[in-house]
């Protein structure tokens, strides 16, 4: 199978699963972005451009679902992939996929994401950014990176295998 039609169907059940669940896994309004985990992934393992175009097509993907403000996922989803596609090195994929620089690009990615989006978010209204940012924004990014250890665990369980 190709390998787009793969990143396209994960994204596709992401974005199910991110719908559905999103409210059962919210902790005092704050729930983990797994498609952000999921487009900084792409970023390690295809590049700035795929992980920037992905994010696009994924954060337009949300706005269709979840038509809060249309447009705004797409920009910030695009921002992700973008920012994470800094640290794309195409030989030492594994290594971070199953390392702590996973976690630390997840955090970067999405804090700044998230920073977007409530810079943007938040214009016209009363509330104050700053409390914004940090009660949601950094809390969303870390309830994320929490969720990230998965993929560590299993990328370093992976590259510990012999043979594999």
């Amino acid at each position: 199978m190709n390998r787009h039609v793969r990143h396209g169907f994960v994204a596709l059940l992401l974005l199910v699963f991110q719908t559905a669940t999103a409210r059962l896994l919210s902790v005092e309004g704050v729930a983990p972005d797994f498609l952000s985990i999921w487009i900084v992934y792409l970023a390690l393992k295809e590049g700035q451009l795929s992980a920037t175009l992905w994010g696009f097509g994924i954060g337009l993907g949300l706005d269709l679902v979840a038509g809060n403000f249309w447009g705004l996922s797409a920009l910030t989803k695009t921002v992700c992939g973008f920012v994470a596609g800094y640290f794309y090195n195409e030989h030492k994929t594994r290594l971070v996929l199953g390392s702590y620089r996973f976690l630390l690009i997840i955090i970067t990615a999405t804090f700044i994401q998230n920073l977007v989006y409530f810079v943007i978010f938040t214009q016209g209204s009363d509330i104050p950014l700053w409390q914004v940012l940090f009660q949601y924004g950094l809390s969303t990014t870390l309830y994320s990176a929490a969720f990230s250890l998965v993929p560590i665990f299993v990328f370093s369980r992976k590259s510990s295998i012999p043979g594999v």
